[in-house]
């Protein structure tokens, strides 16, 4: 998952690169790991920058092997990588965010991980199912980012409540104890439209029992997709949440002015937080999701691929095993505040110390991957309109439910 919206497919690319994939190879013999050579990696937004650093000094332990980072911006990633699938072009490593994943297995163009060399109990399980394609992995976690509540503490205790949110209906009440008590303008920030509002309803979803997809197909007209439209439409109709909301919309800011004294985001936030809003010092807190069946958020975040038709895979597998180790990635976290997505590192005084990351920690523990589908762009476009649809009055939970699941029947394939 990555923090800014994807590019559109372009439905000629894909065509031309699923053509390519059916008839191309693995690109020439493998070069040993030992063999002087230069890597060529991809990374996106301020981890492609960060990320020349680091192999710099994997280079140190690794004269042979340069490897040569090319920084991507996150609003062009999508189509550079479709391009270059379509070229035969891709670099030897890439980062690739949660919500690619599908599209680009799906297209024979990544490797499977060597599980040999890896093993999936060292990664919170929702970062590693993430890369699963019809039972084979294709990536390697590399960071991993979840959404949790993040509320205001001092505005809570002024509306008399001490604690955060455990459930659903702990939520709404203090939702609406922070306007009646606190006289806050909103009770809570949730996305009622646009592009990427299912990150704002999943935990809901995930929270009620639900799947997105169930034995193969979809399943989004479930009593559990049901409850959770309901749920999510009641903070709109009683005027906790605004039902309008203009682009790029900055919820951080109204938090640290009080207007909106809640709201469900990822780790970045807090420094965000601690940087934009320092008035805000021990005056807020995060907290899982509140539960219902189950306090369950949704995991995102980024991993690490190898091209198949890379002349480079032994390096490249060492390169991205050196980036997965413990301490590597708990020094990641000093440089980026990416969170690690191999358990160990967690134990790192670098993270363990920090009481701002230990809800992360937990409700990793407690997440459920976004499938890795091919279609997920125009997949999640069907919940994000059925929110929408829901959030405006303009259908029942129940008709947005129907709506969702017969209109993303033939995406999942």
């Amino acid at each position: 998952m990555h923090r800014a919206a994807r590019t559109a497919s372009v439905a000629v690319s894909l065509v031309t690169v699923a053509a390519l994939s059916a008839c191309g190879g693995s690109g020439g013999e493998d070069v040993a790991a030992d063999q002087k050579q230069t890597l060529t990696v991809w990374a996106m937004g301020a981890e492609g920058e960060k990320l020349v650093d680091v192999a710099k000094e994997y280079r140190k332990a690794n004269p042979n092997i340069t490897v040569k980072v090319t920084p991507v911006g996150w609003d062009v990633a999508h189509q550079k990588l479709v391009s270059a699938a379509a070229a035969g072009s891709l670099p030897d490593v890439m980062q690739m965010g949660s919500t690619f994943m599908g599209e680009f297995a799906s297209l024979g163009v990544l490797e499977p991980v060597d599980t040999g060399k890896f093993t999936k109990d060292d990664f919170f399980p929702a970062s590693w199912e993430g890369n699963v394609v019809d039972g084979t992995a294709y990536g390697v976690p590399w960071y991993v980012d979840t959404r949790v509540l993040y509320y205001r503490t001092d505005l809570a205790e002024k509306a008399g409540i001490d604690q955060a949110p455990a459930d659903w209906k702990e939520l709404s009440a203090l939702a609406e104890a922070y306007q009646k008590k606190a006289d806050t303008k909103w009770g809570i920030s949730l996305q009622p439209y646009n592009l990427d509002a299912w990150q704002n309803w999943l935990p809901f979803f995930y929270s009620a029992g639900g799947e997105l997809i169930k034995d193969g197909k979809p399943a989004l007209d479930s009593p559990a997709a049901v409850k959770a439209l309901e749920e999510y439409r009641t903070y709109f109709d009683k005027g906790f949440a605004k039902k309008s909301v203009q682009p790029g919309y900055d919820v951080v800011k109204d938090f640290g002015n009080g207007s909106v004294p809640m709201f469900f985001s990822g780790p970045w936030q807090v420094t965000n937080i601690a940087d934009n809003q320092p008035q805000l010092k021990g005056k807020w807190a995060a907290a899982p999701v509140p539960a219902d069946a189950s306090a369950t958020s949704f995991a995102g975040g980024s991993s690490l691929v190898i091209s198949k038709k890379s002349e480079h895979k032994a390096a490249a597998t060492d390169f991205v095993a050196y980036l997965s180790e413990a301490d590597t990635q708990a020094d990641w976290f000093e440089r980026t505040t990416d969170l690690p997505a191999n358990q160990a590192a967690w134990d790192d005084k670098r993270l363990s110390g920090n009481e701002n990351l230990k809800v992360f920690r937990e409700q990793m523990e407690n997440a459920k991957a976004v499938p890795a589908m091919a279609e997920w762009a125009q997949f999640s476009s069907k919940i994000d309109a059925a929110i929408e649809s829901v959030t405006q009055g303009k259908a029942t939970p129940e008709q947005a439910a129907k709506k969702m699941q017969s209109e993303t029947a033939g995406l999942v394939k």
